[in-house]
């Protein structure tokens, strides 16, 4: 299945995509207010199909989307993730994965403006695989990690890089509003028989920038989910955004960086496009 949040009139929904169509299961779950807490209310999404019956339904062109998980209680991101990436930074071998968080609030969804910051021209790309967690919990084993995963989506952890390598913590540079796109929508896990077989492509202006297969991550997702989750708790609607591969911007020669009128795609098979413009902070 797939499933996003977007926006009908103005109204937040989330819903279940088919083709063109947009399923709108807010009305038949009255008293659940977003698509994260669907989660927390039907853990094992398989059930939502049941709805379809009575549920109304929209073309996707009439309907704004919304980041897929518009409001995660946690963001956290994984640096260095890629073995192509870490080459590419002359970065060493780690014990432990590279995390840092990004704040929901500077999300956009596909389609919406990724806005470059009128104090930096460095805005790079970095094309990744979100994990979006669908049953919480503390101190998951490895063996037990993807029976918490709800879904799988696009992402785009743009960075503004100066502020980035401001001192040796990434937040600055990771969390300046609208950099986040976080979509089109998630993809259920058993839309998707061998997800370590999947790749991921970054287009610039439809030139390719990044390309990796996912047997490319140093720590993969099982090791993420039980890492994280030893010092802190998951829940429903977290999201762990798991690196990008070599190819970025600041590691090219000459560097390349996002510009007003640019188009930035992140493409993952067997899960769909994200497609942003980048505009200038007005």
């Amino acid at each position: 299945m797939k499933l996003a949040s977007f926006l009908i009139e103005g109204r937040p929904c989330f819903g279940l995509i088919e083709g063109d169509h947009v399923y709108d299961l807010s009305a038949e779950y009255p008293d659940v207010p977003d698509l994260k807490s669907l989660l927390v209310h039907c853990p094992d999404t398989t059930v939502i199909k049941a709805q379809l019956e009575s549920a109304s339904y929209h073309s996707l062109d009439e309907v704004q989307l919304l980041p897929v998980i518009p409001n995660p209680e946690k963001i956290i991101c994984v640096g260095l993730n890629y073995e192509s990436h870490r080459l590419e930074t002359g970065m060493p071998e780690m014990a432990h994965p590279v995390l840092f968080t990004r704040f929901s609030s500077t999300q956009v969804a596909h389609g919406a403006p990724i806005i470059r910051p009128n104090v930096s021209e460095k805005l790079d790309f970095e094309g990744e695989l979100a994990v979006i967690i669908g049953r919480g919990g503390r101190h998951i084993a490895r063996e037990n990690a993807f029976q918490h995963v709800a879904g799988y989506a696009c992402y785009n952890d743009a960075s503004i890089r100066d502020w980035q390598m401001h001192t040796g913590q990434f937040t600055p540079g990771k969390n300046f509003d609208n950099t986040g796109a976080f979509g089109p929508w998630m993809v259920t896990p058993d839309e998707i028989a061998d997800l370590e077989s999947q790749t991921l492509t970054t287009r610039l202006n439809g030139e390719q920038v990044q390309h990796a297969p996912f047997s490319d991550l140093i720590f993969d997702i099982p090791a993420l989910i039980e890492y994280i989750s030893t010092f802190c708790a998951l829940v429903a609607g977290d999201v762990i955004v798991t690196g990008t591969p070599g190819g970025v911007g600041v590691k090219r020669k000459p560097r390349l960086y996002m510009k007003p009128g640019d188009v930035i795609e992140v493409e993952i098979s067997g899960i769909g496009v994200l497609s942003n413009p980048i505009v200038k902070e007005s």
